[in-house]
C-alpha cells in the first residue's frame, strides 16, 4: 500500500483509525455501531456486522474509521485476539441492565486485553442506558473508580442508548480523540500532573517563543504563539481573560512581563484536566513533536549521515562553537564547569539527558566536585556524535541550536584514503583497546579520565568508552575515544565484516610481568591483524606494557623485541598507572593514527599473500612486455616485406 501524503494525514500523521468493539454478548455492541454508522436505531441486526466505515467529515478531525464488531463465544476468541491487536483503539461494552456483564470488564475482558498485550486506548461503554432500573440510579463516576484506577489503560468511560440515541456519537469520537489525541504521554492520571517529558517540550517551546528572553510571553509574543499553532489571532480581550484565569489559580504565573513558563504549563495542565488534549497536541504537533514527544523523523537530516563504513561523523566548528556558547550560558556559577545540576538544566528542553546512560554515563573526565570541564563536554558531544549522529543532531535542536541541522556535523574522509595519502584528516580518533583479563586495560581508561590508580579489580563484562581531549604540540587538540573490548567479546565483535572499519588505532595492552598475558595480547594482536588483511580494513597498531612498575618476565625484551620486528611495529610501549607514568601514550596514539600508513602489523600470511600478488604482478607484467615486443616485431617485419617488394617492382 503507497504510503499516504502528509497532507493527506490528521493529526499525529494517522491516515485512519482502527476501533475493535468486544464485550459480552447482548450487550449491545453491533446495534451501538449501526446506530452511530446509519443515525436510526436498527430493528434487526446481524450477530456481527461486516468492518463499519465512518467517513472522514464525521468527526472534525477528518480522519475515518473503520469500526470491527467482534463475535462473543468462546470458539471464536483466536479471531477476537487477532482484532484486537490491530486496533488503535477498544471500545469495551457493558449492558447498564445487566450488572454482571459490568463485573466481567474486570475478571475477564480488561485482564484480557492485558494477556494479549493489547496497549492501545479502552474506552469502557455502558449501554442500553434507557433500560437501567430507575431505583438503581448509581453514578458513573462511582461504579468505574475503581476499575479505573486499577486499569489504567481505560481513557474514557461513557453511557449511552442506541434505542433513544443518548451519547452514541460520543462514543466513537472519544475512541477516534484516545487515539489522535492520547492522554498517556501527557498526563500522568495518578498524580494529576502534567508528565516530565511533556514539561520538557512545552519549556522548550515557551522559550522559542519567548524572542525577547525575559521570562514571560508578552502580549505580543502570545499572540504569535496564537497565530501559528492555531492560524488566528488573539483578542486583546481574550488575552486579558487568559491571564486573569492562570492569576487567580496561580500568581506566579503572570508577572508585569506577561505569561511566565509556571503559567504557560499551567494552562496546559487546565486543557487536559477540561479534556480539551488536542490543543495541546495541536501546540506539540506544530513544534515538530510526535506521539512519544520527541521531533518528529523528518525534522532530523538522517541522509546527512550516510556513510560508508570506513568514515566517520563529526561535529563542524559552526556546531562547537554553538555548544561553547551554551556551555558558558549554562555555567551560572562561572567556574568553569557544569555540574550535574547545572547539565540537567541544559537538557531540561530535551526529552530526558542523554548522558545519564551507557555508554555516555562516566565516559569523560569530571572535576572533583563532579562537573564537566569544557573539554569533557565537548568530548561528550562528540563521542555521541560519533555512535549516534542522529541522536547527537535531535538533542542540538533541543537545546536551542538555530541552524540548519546538517549544518552541524561533518563525514569524515574513508579510512582507506586516508591510508593512501598517508594521513588522517579527522579529529575525532577511536581506539579500540584489546587485551586478556587481568591486563590493565580498565586501568588505562581510568587515568585517561584522570582518575586515581586502584588495586581493586573489578572485571569488565560489556563494552566501555572512555573519550577526552589530548593535546598535541603545536597547541592543537584531537579527541580520543578508547573502546574497551573484553576478551571475551573479541570473537563476537570480529564476527561482523566492518566491525574494524570504524577503528582508527588499535592498541593490545598486556601485563608486563606476566608472561601469559603478554602471549595472550600477541594471539589478539595476530587475531586482528589477520581480520583486518581480510577484509581490507587494517589498522595501525600499538603494544601497551602495563605495570611497568613489576618486573618483567624472564624473556620479555627477546620476546618483544621479535613480535615487533616480526610484525613491523613499535616496540611495546611501557606504562605504569600506578606511578602516573604513562610515557606520553595518548599523544603517541594520536600519532600513530593521524599517520595510519604507519605502524600496521603483517602477518606472515599476509606477508606471503603480498608475495604471492607481486609474484602475479611481475609475471603479468613479463607477459605483457613480451607481447609488446612481439607486436613490434611483426610490425617491423610488415615494414621489410613492403620495402623489399617495392624495391623489387
Amino acid at each position: 500500500m503507497a504510503k499516504a501524503s502528509a497532507a493527506n494525514s490528521g493529526p499525529g500523521g494517522k491516515t485512519g483509525v482502527r476501533i475493535v468493539v468486544c464485550g459480552e454478548k447482548g450487550t449491545g455492541k453491533s446495534s451501538l455501531i449501526v446506530t452511530a454508522a446509519a443515525d436510526t436505531f436498527p430493528a434487526n441486526v446481524p450477530p456481527v456486522l461486516p468492518p463499519t466505515r465512518l467517513p472522514e467529515d464525521f468527526y472534525p478531525d477528518r480522519v475515518p474509521i473503520t469500526i470491527i464488531d467482534t463475535p462473543s463465544s468462546v470458539e471464536d476468541r483466536g479471531k477476537l485476539g487477532e482484532e484486537l491487536r490491530r486496533a488503535d483503539a477498544v471500545v469495551l461494552t457493558y449492558a447498564c441492565d445487566r450488572p454482571e456483564t459490568l463485573d466481567e470488564l474486570s475478571t475477564f475482558w480488561l485482564p484480557e486485553l492485558r494477556r494479549l498485550e493489547v496497549k492501545v486506548p479502552v474506552i469502557v461503554v455502558g449501554c442500553k442506558l434507557d433500560l437501567r432500573d430507575e431505583n438503581q440510579q448509581v453514578s458513573l463516576e462511582q461504579v468505574m473508580m475503581p476499575i479505573m484506577q486499577q486499569f489504567r489503560e481505560i481513557e474514557t468511560c461513557i453511557e449511552c442508548s442506541a434505542l433513544k440515541q443518548i451519547q452514541v456519537p460520543e462514543v466513537f469520537y472519544y475512541a477516534q480523540k484516545a487515539v489522535l489525541h492520547p492522554t498517556g504521554p501527557l498526563f500522568d492520571q495518578e498524580s494529576q500532573a502534567l508528565k516530565p517529558r511533556c514539561v520538557r517540550a512545552l519549556k522548550r517551546i515557551f522559550i522559542l517563543c519567548d524572542h525577547d528572553r525575559d521570562g514571560a510571553l508578552s502580549d505580543a509574543e502570545l499572540n504569535d504563539f496564537q497565530v501559528k499553532c492555531f492560524n488566528s489571532p488573539l483578542q486583546p480581550s481574550e488575552i486579558v481573560g487568559v491571564k486573569r484565569v492562570v492569576q487567580e489559580k496561580l500568581r506566579e504565573g503572570v508577572n508585569e512581563r506577561g505569561l511566565t513558563l509556571a503559567g504557560f504549563l499551567f494552562l496546559h495542565a487546565l486543557f487536559i484536566e477540561k479534556g480539551r488534549l488536542e490543543t495541546t497536541w495541536t501546540v506539540l504537533r506544530k513544534f515538530g513533536y510526535n506521539n512519544d514527544i520527541k521531533l518528529a523523523d523528518e525534522l532530523i537530516p538522517y541522509s546527512a549521515f550516510k556513510r560508508a563504513p570506513d568514515q566517520s561523523v563529526e561535529l563542524t566548528n559552526e556546531a562547537i562553537d554553538f555548544l561553547k556558547g551554551i556551555f558558558e550560558l549554562f555555567d551560572a556559577d562561572d567556574d568553569n564547569s557544569l555540574r550535574p545540576i547545572e547539565v540537567e538544566d541544559l537538557f531540561s528542553t530535551a526529552p530526558e539527558c542523554p548522558w545519564d546512560e551507557a555508554p555516555y554515563k562516566d565516559a569523560a573526565e569530571k572535576t572533583a566536585l563532579g562537573g564537566l570541564s569544557l573539554d569533557g563536554f565537548l568530548s561528550e558531544w562528540a563521542l555521541m556524535t560519533l555512535l549516534d549522529p542522529a541522536r547527537s543532531v535531535e538533542n542540538l535542536i533541543y537545546i536551542g541550536y538555530p541552524g540548519d541541522p546538517s549544518s552541524a556535523i561533518r563525514v569524515t574522509r574513508k579510512r582507506r584514503i586516508d591510508r593512501k595519502k598517508q594521513q588522517a584528516e579527522r579529529n575525532v580518533f577511536q581506539c579500540f583497546v584489546f587485551g586478556p583479563k587481568k591486563a590493565g586495560k580498565s586501568v588505562l581508561l581510568n587515568s585517561f579520565l584522570g582518575r586515581p590508580f586502584s588495586d581493586n579489580y573489578t572485571p569488565t563484562t560489556d563494552e566501555r568508552y572512555a573519550v577526552n581531549v589530548v593535546d598535541q604540540p603545536g597547541g592543537t587538540k584531537k579527541t580520543v575515544v578508547l573502546r574497551e573490548i573484553p576478551e571475551e567479546a573479541v570473537a563476537k565483535l570480529l564476527s561482523n565484516k566492518d566491525s574494524l572499519a570504524a577503528c582508527d588505532i588499535a592498541v593490545f595492552v598486556h601485563d608486563s610481568s606476566d608472561e601469559s598475558s603478554w602471549k595472550r595480547a600477541t594471539e589478539l594482536l595476530v587475531e586482528v591483524a589477520s581480520y583486518g588483511e581480510d577484509t581490507g580494513f587494517e589498522v595501525p597498531c600499538l603494544i601497551v606494557a602495563a605495570k611497568d612498575d613489576l618486573d618483567s618476565f624472564a624473556m620479555a625484551i627477546q620476546d618483544s623485541t621479535r613480535v615487533s620486528q616480526d610484525m613491523g611495529i613499535e616496540a611495546p610501549i611501557p606504562v605504569s598507572s600506578k606511578l602516573g607514568d604513562f610515557n606520553i601514550i595518548f599523544r603517541r596514539i594520536v600519532q600513530a593514527a593521524e599517520h595510519p600508513h604507519l605502524s600496521i602489523p603483517e602477518t606472515e600470511a599476509g606477508r606471503t599473500r603480498k608475495q604471492y600478488h607481486r609474484l602475479i604482478n611481475r609475471s603479468l607484467m613479463i607477459v605483457s612486455v613480451g607481447a609488446a615486443v612481439t607486436i613490434v616485431g611483426l610490425a617491423a617485419y610488415r615494414v621489410y616485406l613492403a620495402r623489399k617488394n617495392s624495391s623489387s617492382s
